[in-house]
Order: C-alpha cells, then sequence, then structure tokens
C-alpha cells in the first residue's frame, strides 16, 4: 500500500497527498472528500479501501490518522451543488477544496479516479486508488467516517427516512420511505427516484385539488 509513496519519495516528494471521495451514488446527503499528507515516520497498518473496512474499524483508522498523519481535511458538497453542476463535477469540486485547505501544501497529489489538473500540483489518477496506494485509502476513510457521521446526525431531523441505517443509499427503506413521504431538503433532486417522488407528489396534489 505505500510502494507508490516510497516511489515518490525516492524522486524527492517529501509530501505527498491522497485524496478520495465518497458519496456519489447516494440520493441524499453530501458528497465527501478528504485529502491526507502521513507522516513517513508514522506508519499506519491495515490502511485499505473504506468500504472493505468495518465501521467500528474504520473508526480507529481515522483516529490514528487524525492523530498522526502530517496535514488532513475534509470537505463536504452540498446536495443543492450536487444538482446544480453534476455529481461528478461537485466529487472534484470537493476533492479540490480539500487539497487546497491542507495544512501542508503538497508536492504531488495521488487520487483515487479522479484527475485534478489546474492545482499547479502534479497529480497521478489512480483506478482502485484506495485499494492501491495507503494516502489515498487514509483519505477514503476520513471521507467515510465523516459522512457517515454527518448522515447519522441528520437522523434526528428527518428521521422518517432512515438515514442512519442507510447513509442516504436507494436501499429498499429509503425508496419506500421517498415514496410516502416525498423528498426532504437533503434529497437530490437531480436524482431519478427523487425526480419520481416529486412527480408523485405532484400528480396527488393535483387529483386532490
Amino acid at each position: 500500500m505505500y510502494e507508490h509513496e516510497e516511489a515518490l519519495r525516492r524522486m524527492g516528494h517529501e509530501h505527498v497527498a491522497g485524496c478520495d471521495e465518497v458519496g456519489r451514488g447516494p440520493l441524499a446527503g453530501p458528497v465527501v472528500a478528504a485529502a491526507v499528507i502521513l507522516d513517513w515516520d508514522h506508519p499506519i497498518d491495515g490502511l485499505d479501501d473504506s468500504k472493505k473496512l468495518s465501521a467500528a474499524r474504520r473508526e480507529t483508522l481515522a483516529e490514528q490518522i487524525r492523530t498522526h498523519a502530517l496535514a488532513w481535511h475534509v470537505s463536504f458538497i452540498d446536495p443543492d451543488v450536487i444538482d446544480q453542476v453534476n455529481i461528478y463535477q461537485a466529487s472534484r469540486q470537493a476533492m479540490i477544496d480539500a487539497i487546497e485547505h491542507l495544512a501542508i501544501r503538497p508536492s504531488y497529489i495521488l487520487s483515487d479516479a479522479m484527475p485534478l489538473p489546474g492545482l499547479g500540483i502534479p497529480c497521478q489518477s489512480i483506478i482502485k486508488g484506495d485499494q492501491k496506494s495507503a494516502s489515498i485509502a487514509a483519505a477514503s476513510i476520513l471521507a467515510k467516517v465523516a459522512r457517515d457521521a454527518y448522515m447519522i446526525a441528520i437522523d434526528t431531523t428527518y428521521p422518517a427516512y432512515g438515514f442512519a441505517q442507510h447513509k442516504g443509499y436507494p436501499t429498499k427503506q429509503h425508496l419506500a420511505a421517498l415514496k410516502d413521504h416525498g423528498p426532504c431538503p437533503i434529497h437530490r433532486q437531480s436524482y431519478q427516484p427523487v425526480k419520481d417522488a416529486i412527480h408523485q407528489q405532484l400528480t396527488l396534489q393535483l387529483e386532490e385539488e
């Protein structure tokens, strides 16, 4: 998992940032990205794609990352922006924002399958990078933990949808709640199931009138 970072360090890059995002697929909530510069002197064992780890393991690793990384930042892009610019551009925007808010400017960026031109920093986009690079894996863990925490917290505001369980992904439970209650303010209105729920609401209102 450290091969990419070690190769870059041999080339003179002391501060390599890994960057990843989570939350492209959900019907509700933000897309979240993180950027991390790991400390060579404090390697973290067990870093991997956040989707492969249990919630408890992610929490443990996230605490280690926040404690030992040289720099890290997590960025949120809200659903209204996703609706305005599309999820790809919102994901890219979140990753750029996370990188730009690092306390240390990286000399090289490793990103998970996302080209990031225009930053003035060399960047390598790696397919399935969260399974191949420790820095990208660390970023995926921080982003996943932060997004899950947000969705669990927002569940108390919109308890009808079960956000604490499915985190906004289109599960049967979520789709049923969306059909029964219509969308709430954190739903992504550009996503088809949400569009369908809005259409259903309008149709019912017209029928009642």
